[in-house]
């Protein structure tokens, strides 16, 4: 696979089983000060046991994101528009021959439908998430989609980013994405083991495991600045997985200048008409996954890290305080999902694997109130054209945070005024005035007459 050396990836993962305390201190001393780990160092981090050291890099982690984002945790939703798919992902409940699941490819009055769906319960930022078709590439109708789910309204409301995670693309596909507005082009590599990623995508346009990876090179060729990448955990060793993304990273810093503006860390889950769950020998436990949180917010400090509603509740809550940045919340993996009665719980057949946590959106900003964190709707950075190394050069010495506390605390009080029920509204109210006064003053004075003008129903102002 283009990039990843396998056997110097053993090398480093097996030169690693044997470092001391000291050694882990040091390197935890250095990714503290926000400096760049090597991948040997990585690796050394990957070996760690014992609670001593373990509770060690935890807290490494939450410092780090501290530094470079602050309390706040953005809220997005996944938008789901089609589950016609031409792969044979053997983990995956959109795989071609999977008979169990309803097939939907939403139109736009459909999909505006489900925007407005989702501005009704404050959602401000879209993930559109797009199964792969076979056949001549979908980036038209990905364009269309963008521009139904900009141009849906519920009151004074829209959606303010939309992201894409959508089947690699040609350079032409890319410049469309790009043209459309998006924010973020997310694309998965799954697995970075060569022969691990045949065996699960044994057919379909997906079975080329260089073209998935040039795709991140092609969209950077076409312009587009902000790409996510991620592992799907589960799939082979979680550290070599760990190990191969950091390597895929370090060598899109080397040749773009910049790396991924987000990291996902999905971990298998169970998924209609697969038994592939049952079956995998490489189930990611809870505390390695803790782990491999806090090491990847380690080594790519600036990054924003992903965790999504297939974890439990209670992982998640663990997971805000080791490096997790970004949430889905009250999602739903089927086309047309938002839409339907009883659409609180993903019990359709057409998602695209079984959701843990089906938490409303309500309920997430009240939990991260309760922990002081800000739940943050903010989606200035590509409007202010801070992406990419625009973006890196600010996030890296960890000045993006200023910015960020300004515009999480506008868009909470955005969401508190026109969404949250009394008592989430109260508590809301009470963490915005607690964490203005500790502001720098600068800063003071960029934030109050925001909220005074949000207070008079004016909305999306930010810095």
């Amino acid at each position: 696979m283009k990039y990843i050396n396998e056997e110097k990836i053993y090398t480093q993962l097996s030169g690693a089983k044997s470092v001391s305390t000291q050694e882990i201190e040091s390197i935890l001393a250095k990714s503290v000060s926000l400096k760049r780990l090597e991948l040997d160092e990585v690796a050394k981090l990957l070996s760690v046991e014992g609670q001593k050291s373990t509770s060690m890099l935890f807290d490494a982690a939450s410092r780090v994101k501290n530094e470079i984002y602050g309390s706040r945790v953005v809220l997005f939703a996944p938008l789901y528009i089609n589950n016609i798919c031409s792969n044979y992902c053997a983990y995956c409940a959109f795989r071609a021959d999977n008979k169990t699941i309803k097939r939907r490819k939403l139109n736009q009055e459909e999909i505006s439908e489900q925007a407005r769906v989702l501005l009704k319960m404050g959602h401000k930022r879209v993930l559109v998430v797009s199964s792969e078709p076979g056949g001549k590439e979908d980036a038209d109708y990905y364009v269309d989609s963008i521009k139904t789910i900009y141009s849906a309204r519920f009151n004074n409301n829209y959606i303010r980013r939309v992201n894409i995670n959508c089947a690699p693309l040609s350079i032409d596909g890319f410049r469309k994405l790009k043209d459309a507005g998006i924010g973020t082009y997310q694309l998965f590599q799954e697995t970075y083991h060569h022969k691990t990623y045949l065996q699960l995508h044994p057919k379909g346009p997906k079975s080329d495991p260089d073209n998935r990876i040039e795709a991140i090179e092609r969209a950077f060729a076409a312009g587009i600045e902000d790409i996510g990448v991620g592992v799907l955990y589960g799939l082979y060793d979680y550290r070599f997985e760990t190990l191969a993304l950091l390597t895929h990273i370090a060598c899109l810093e080397q040749k773009f200048g910049v790396g991924p503006h987000t990291i996902s860390v999905p971990r298998i889950e169970p998924a209609l008409g697969t038994e592939f769950f049952d079956s995998s020998r490489y189930k990611v436990s809870d505390l390695e996954f803790k782990k491999l949180v806090a090491i990847i917010r380690l080594a790519v400090p600036y990054t924003g890290i992903i965790l999504s509603t297939r974890e439990s509740p209670k992982m998640r809550d663990e997971l805000f305080n080791l490096g997790v940045s970004q949430i889905s919340a009250a999602s739903r993996t089927s086309p047309g999902g938002y839409a339907e009665p009883g659409a609180d719980k993903d019990t359709d057949s057409g998602g695209q694997f079984v959701l843990s946590d089906n938490r409303s959106l309500n309920d997430m900003v009240k939990l991260l109130i309760e922990k002081k964190s800000i739940p943050s709707f903010c989606a200035a950075c590509y409007r202010k054209e801070r992406t990419g190394k625009a973006f890196m050069s600010l996030a890296k010495p960890g000045n993006i945070k200023g910015k960020c506390s300004i515009n999480a605390l506008v868009t909470l009080k955005e969401y508190l005024d026109d969404f949250a029920t009394g008592d989430v509204r109260s508590q809301g109210y009470a963490l915005i005035d607690e964490v203005s006064k500790s502001l720098p003053e600068e800063d003071k004075k960029q934030l109050i007459p925001f909220l005074e003008e949000v207070s008079r129903g004016i909305r999306d102002k930010y810095v």
